[in-house]
């Protein structure tokens, strides 16, 4: 069984750090993973105004043909693309499953995109479900603490069975950028259970221009699951698993990973 999605668009504000407003407040919230920017698994984005006079927002897409089988793209493996000097997006979209390692360094993302924040809400209800924010990188003393050089490229979320039946689910994404601009962001995301694709989404981001803070809403809509596969994917916790991949011009810059569990109480 995999899932399909359709081709839409979506909107991304983007801002100038130096001119946005100050938050009001977070809601914290605990995570037993690392960073945000672990799991996008949409089928369309709205934006988020962070500042009553934006710059012009830019145009995030959902490219059609979003699972690797109906595009007839080649079947690569991790192995092989381990050995590739560059690895484009047809590279990953040929991924038969779940990757076992990063298939980029932390060092090769050279534009210093970083992922800041991360909430999921049920967009029915408007209840929140899950919600991260990166934590500074220096501790209280001003000290830079020494972290693991994959700290922050993989999240670990765990909800409850009845996150499977949700129908609309929006997810909230805040990232930086440094000081160079980027042309033809791109991030293709694939979800697994065990070695099964079930959705593979292909969003393009566009222009980011440079020292700007990026809020995106992502909508998305989920189709039923059989039961057979719910049941599935809440005795197996963790099974179920997902490749974020982020491309600049056509070029892997950026590898996050997560895994998630549906067995949580109540």
């Amino acid at each position: 069984m995999s899932y399909s999605c359709t081709s839409t668009e979506a909107v991304c504000n983007s801002q100038d750090p130096s001119s946005a407003k100050k938050s009001s407040g977070s809601n914290p919230c605990s995570s037993s993973g690392g960073d945000t920017g672990g799991s996008n698994i949409g089928s369309s984005s709205r934006s988020s105004q962070a500042n009553p006079s934006p710059k012009p927002p830019a145009t995030m897409k959902v490219k059609k043909g979003c699972n690797s089988s109906d595009v007839g793209v080649p079947v690569t493996t991790e192995e092989e693309l381990l050995g590739n000097s560059v690895i484009t997006p047809e590279d990953v979209l040929g991924l038969q499953k779940i990757t076992e390692n990063y298939l980029c360094s932390p060092d090769e993302n050279v534009y210093n995109i970083d992922f800041t924040r991360f909430k999921i809400r049920d967009m029915e209800t408007g209840t929140v479900l899950f919600e991260i924010t990166k934590p500074p990188a220096t501790d209280k003393s001003g000290e830079k603490r020494d972290l693991d050089p994959n700290a922050g490229r993989f999240v670990r979320y765990q909800f409850t069975p009845a996150f499977l039946r949700l129908r609309q689910v929006g997810a909230t994404v805040e990232f930086t950028v440094g000081d160079r601009p980027i042309n033809n962001f791109r991030m293709i995301e694939r979800h697994y259970f065990r070695e099964q694709l079930l959705k593979s989404f292909d969003f393009e981001f566009g222009f980011c221009i440079p020292s700007s803070k990026n809020t995106c809403e992502h909508i998305y809509e989920f189709p039923p699951l059989s039961e057979d596969i719910m049941r599935e994917m809440i005795l197996h916790p963790y099974e179920t698993q997902s490749d974020s991949f982020y491309f600049v011009d056509n070029k892997l810059v950026m590898h996050n990973k997560a895994d998630y569990s549906y067995s949580g109480g109540p």
